[in-house]
C-alpha cells in the first residue's frame, strides 16, 4: 500500500455525537508461526489533534515505530495491551485467542470507551451498534493505526527477548514469522516452546 497517513475523520464524527471516549484496537501476530498474539487499545483525548501523522504500524521503519509508540502513549488519555500465549492459541485456536487479546487489551484501559473502532473484526462479547469493524482500519483509521503500532513495538520488543533464549531462530529478525531463515531453523533444529504447534508450518524441502 501507499504511505497514505491515517485520519481522524470517523473519530471526529463520533466525538460530535456526543462519544468521547472512542478506543481503536488492533491486534499483531495473528500470522506468526511463534510467539504470543498481542492487541493494543488506544483512546485519544475528545477532538485530539495531532502534528504527528499516524500510519499502518506495517508502513514504518522500525525507528518509525519506535518515536510513534512514545508519542501515543505520552498523548493518548489511555492505552491496553492484550497479549495471549502460544499454549492459549494452541488450545484456543486463532480466531478465539484474537478476541481473547481483544478483550484483555480493553480490561487494561482505566476508562470505559463509549465506542469501539476495529480493524475489519467485530467483538463478539460487545454490542454490535457501539462498534465499528473497519476493512484496512489500520491504513484509514488513526486511532487503529496507533494501536496497530502500539501493539508492534510491544511484540517486537518480547520477540527480540525471546531471541535471547533461542539464538538460532534468528526471532529478532523475523519476530516469528516465516522467513527462509526461520524454516531452515525449523528444519535444522525442530520446534521449541514459543512455536505453534498447531499452526500449518510449511518447511523448506531443501
Amino acid at each position: 500500500m501507499k504511505k497514505v497517513p491515517a485520519t481522524f475523520n470517523l473519530e471526529n464524527s463520533l466525538w460530535k455525537n456526543n462519544k468521547k471516549y472512542i478506543v481503536g484496537i488492533d491486534e499483531v501476530g495473528r500470522g506468526a508461526w511463534a510467539g504470543p498474539l498481542v492487541a493494543a487499545a488506544v483512546i485519544f483525548p475528545e477532538y485530539y489533534f495531532s502534528k504527528t501523522a499516524y500510519y499502518d504500524s506495517k508502513l514504518l521503519a522500525h525507528r518509525e515505530r519506535e518515536t510513534l509508540d512514545q508519542t501515543i502513549r505520552n498523548e493518548s488519555v489511555c492505552w491496553g495491551i492484550g497479549e495471549v500465549s502460544v499454549k492459549e492459541i494452541d488450545r484456543l485456536g486463532l480466531s478465539q485467542s484474537t478476541q481473547l487479546s481483544y478483550q484483555r487489551a480493553l480490561k487494561n484501559l482505566p476508562v470505559q470507551p463509549d465506542h469501539y473502532l476495529i480493524d475489519a473484526f467485530y467483538i463478539n462479547f460487545l454490542e454490535k451498534t457501539k462498534q465499528t469493524p473497519i476493512v484496512h482500519g489500520d491504513y484509514l483509521c488513526s486511532s487503529i493505526a496507533a494501536a496497530s503500532i502500539v501493539a508492534k513495538v510491544y511484540r517486537d520488543n518480547l520477540m527480540v527477548k525471546l531471541s535471547q533464549q533461542y539464538p538460532n531462530y534468528f526471532l529478532e529478525k523475523h519476530k516469528g514469522y516465516g522467513t527462509k531463515d526461520h524454516q531452515r531453523a525449523i528444519l535444522e533444529s525442530g520446534l521449541t516452546d514459543v512455536h505453534r504447534v498447531n499452526y500449518k508450518i510449511r518447511i523448506l524441502n531443501d
